[in-house]
């Protein structure tokens, strides 16, 4: 199946495009090429942009201690395992505390590191960070592979609290909802939500199927066409002959 994940507001989108990139840093850190570390510190200044909203650390901090307190109200119950509820409490405990010893603005430390800051005003122009532009930069990739990944841990490690924050309410909030089957009739789908407090919706296809959904929503109405892939062309249209399988999901914290 392939998933396509929808956010209703522009806090899970900023956490979806946050889990993205940490996502991406965390593959290319691993790896041993100079290209793909290159990668890595693209992700990082991305990390910097989207992460940049003051108030990100303490949404954070508010949304674990609200999903910490639901989780209390289920101590003693004989339908929960205790040994799980407790794991998932501790998480989110251990998780918040990181947060909270996150000091000052997100990223400050690279933002006054004035050599990566060079980097990441050439990395915006098409070939900024060839050789003749940037030879400390050039100098640096070409220093032992455990040199670069010891560097990029490190700019990477006081951002882990916000990883592991955001990573536990994206867990949360896909976990909310119940997969309900549909089918798109000619490949068009719509539904009345008449002022819902869904946060995201998840619409999934079986990975055989040649169709993509293009969704559009608010709180009052969700639409979705199903559509062919068309690498050459932007006018693309639903197939009226076809009706489309899926499954979706309301997600909401």
């Amino acid at each position: 199946m392939i998933t396509y994940e929808y956010p209703f507001n522009e806090r899970i989108r900023t956490l979806l495009r946050l889990e993205d990139l940490f996502e991406k840093a965390g593959h290319f850190i691993q790896q041993q090429g100079a290209r793909e570390h290159h990668v890595v510190l693209l992700s990082l200044f991305e990390i910097l942009e989207v992460a940049g909203r003051a108030d990100l650390k303490m949404d954070l901090i508010q949304e674990l201690e609200r999903q910490r307190q639901s989780l209390l109200a289920f101590r003693n119950n004989p339908e929960i395992s205790e040994e799980a509820l407790s794991g998932a409490l501790y998480e989110i405990e251990q998780s918040s505390a990181a947060l909270l010893a996150m000091t000052g603005k997100i990223g400050q430390y690279l933002r006054e590191n004035e050599w990566l800051m060079a980097i990441k005003s050439r990395a915006v122009i098409p070939g900024g960070v060839c050789e003749f532009d940037l030879p400390s930069y050039y100098y640096w990739q070409h220093q032992p592979v455990n040199v670069r990944q010891e560097a990029l841990q490190g700019w990477l490690k006081p951002l882990i609290p916000l990883r592991d924050g955001l990573s536990i309410v994206l867990r949360l909030l896909r976990a909310s909802g119940t997969a309900e089957h549909l089918t798109a009739k000619g490949g068009s789908f719509q539904l009345m939500l008449g002022g819902s407090t869904s946060q995201m919706v998840r619409v999934s296809l079986k990975e055989q199927l040649p169709f993509m959904p293009e969704i559009s929503a608010n709180k009052y109405a969700l639409n979705i066409r199903f559509i062919r892939q068309d690498l050459e062309s932007r006018q693309r249209q639903p197939d009226t002959a076809v009706d489309v399988p899926f499954d979706i999901v309301f997600c909401n914290l």
